[in-house]
């Protein structure tokens, strides 16, 4: 029966006895180190990104061949004596890029492009080492967050992933007449780095709101938006796959003009590729190893992601929320200077810090992207004086 109440009665006043409203649901389930958590992976966010600059130097000085071995674990110790540094030298000068084009390379400049692929490969161990130490101590305290104990296993796994790739990648160019790996696998590698930084940039802007703030943000989701820059997400990491292509056989480097190839639009004998035996390969081969059509192919999709990047930004810009609106300001200015950039590394021959510099650019928007998309899903609202939803 129902305690009777006086009129005069403060209607906030407790009553006796009353019991106390439960919270909501997702208030009431345990949250686990979100914070921890987010600052561990922002961590490896930035030893990832700093990996793929790392990656890229090792392209560029040609160092990627000087370990001719994969040793997970007995790698981690680099040459301590002039006997190892002997052996070491030894088993690269039968590979063919040593015989075919570094023939006469003097012990002291193997060592320079040696620590380059060993410093390489140890920052590959490092990032192993900080995913494990952090998912197992955030296992064992029982600190993971209800529903990502499955996608912080996922980043380990990719993480292995992406060794076995390396030496896969690696293993292209130690026999036959190659003098770099394979471009297409070097695409599959870097790909891959850019997918495992994709996943961590994704998990850190979850993470920096609570489950409640995404719910609430998410009834706010602007679905062209978020298909639009879906789209622009998958469209420049095609050009990245096109880049690392033109990365792996230095197609960068062959026409130092623009906006012609050479004086031409589209580079003379684009679909020729030499068999070695003086006949040509199949034209399939040209799309991976023609110098000139691959840097064609990656000209052509940077003009079409501009003018898709433009097309995004004009209805980015028409968002209700402010943080979307900067959110794909900051896009389009990049893909401006990433474009620059493309062209000065053509312009320069790719020059070693012109063209490292293009490809931490490309990390810089791939982030952009993802972090435009994350806010058109999962919009951040404003207050009515500051003129946002």
């Amino acid at each position: 029966m129902a305690t009777k109440r006086s009129i005069f009665e403060e209607v906030g006043a407790e009553q006796k006895g009353a019991a106390t409203p439960a919270g909501g649901g997702i208030d009431a389930r345990p949250k686990g180190a979100r914070r921890g958590i987010r600052l561990w992976l922002l961590a490896l966010f930035l030893l990832v990104a700093t990996m793929i600059a790392v990656g890229g130097l090792t392209r560029l000085t040609d160092s990627g061949l000087s370990i001719t071995e994969w040793q997970p674990v007995t790698g981690a110790l680099p040459p301590l004596s002039a006997e190892q540094w002997q052996s070491e030298f030894d088993k690269y000068r039968e590979i063919p890029e040593y015989q075919l084009q570094n023939k006469g390379m003097s012990l002291e400049e193997f060592k320079v492009i040696y620590w380059w692929e060993w410093g390489h490969r140890q920052l590959g161990r490092l990032i192993g080492l900080v995913w494990a130490v952090g998912f197992i101590g955030f296992a064992v305290a029982r600190q993971i967050p209800p529903g990502w104990t499955g996608r912080l296993l996922f980043l380990g796994a990719l993480g292995g992933a992406q060794g076995a790739i390396g030496w896969w990648m690696v293993a292209s160019g130690l026999t036959g007449e190659r003098l770099d790996v394979a471009s297409y696998r070097l695409a599959v590698h870097l790909g891959l780095a850019f997918v495992i930084l994709g996943f961590l940039a994704w998990y850190v802007f979850l993470l920096g709101r609570s489950e409640a703030e995404l719910m609430t943000a998410r009834r706010g989701r602007e679905a062209k938006l978020v298909s639009l820059s879906t789209g622009l997400m998958h469209f420049t990491f095609l050009q990245i796959l096109l880049g690392a292509l033109v990365a792996g056989i230095d197609a960068g480097r062959a026409f130092p003009t623009w906006p012609l190839m050479n004086g031409q639009f589209f580079p003379a004998d684009a679909f020729y590729v030499p068999d070695g035996q003086g006949g040509s390969l199949p034209v399939w081969h040209a799309f991976f190893e023609n110098p000139g059509l691959v840097q064609f192919v990656h000209r052509m999709s940077g003009y079409l992601l501009l003018i898709f990047c433009i097309v995004v930004w004009l209805r980015g810009r028409k968002s209700a929320y402010q943080a979307t609106q900067a959110a794909f300001h900051q896009v389009m200015a990049m893909m401006v200077v990433q474009m620059v950039l493309g062209i000065a590394t053509v312009l320069t021959v790719a020059h070693v810090h012109v063209a490292i510099t293009h490809q931490i650019g490309a990390v810089i928007l791939w982030v952009l992207v993802l972090r435009a998309r994350h806010l058109s899903q999962y919009p951040v609202s404003g207050s009515i004086r500051e003129g946002t939803a």
